[in-house]
């Protein structure tokens, strides 16, 4: 049987990597891939929320009200969170590659 907490795990793992994706980037000023490199930050995103998505109809399934009620209001945030961060870094991202190029 398939253990749902594993989900969460991955969420929280592709999170991370979607944040630090493009934060790497910056910080390096490297950005021959910038393109590749934020296509790949903004699937990690959108699989990060498909876990939480997929987790949170398990316990739907399973009628685990208490256990979702406990939970959700700290996944929205955190959704929210990871969404706008990984939008808001992969842009800045682009924009220096943009400028860097430029320069050359």
């Amino acid at each position: 049987m398939f253990d749902y907490g594993l989900l969460n795990i991955g969420s929280i793992v592709l999170g991370l990597i979607a944040l630090a994706i493009p934060t790497y980037c910056l910080i390096n000023k490297k950005h021959e891939n910038s393109i590749v490199l934020s296509s790949i930050s903004y699937a990690a995103c959108a699989i990060s929320l498909c876990f939480q998505i997929f987790y949170n109809y398990n316990l739907v399934k399973r009628e685990d009200w208490s256990a979702l009620l406990d939970t959700i209001g700290a996944v929205a945030g955190a959704s929210a969170v990871l969404v706008i961060g990984t939008i808001l870094l992969n842009v800045t991202m682009i924009l220096v590659h943009n400028k860097l190029q430029n320069r050359s």
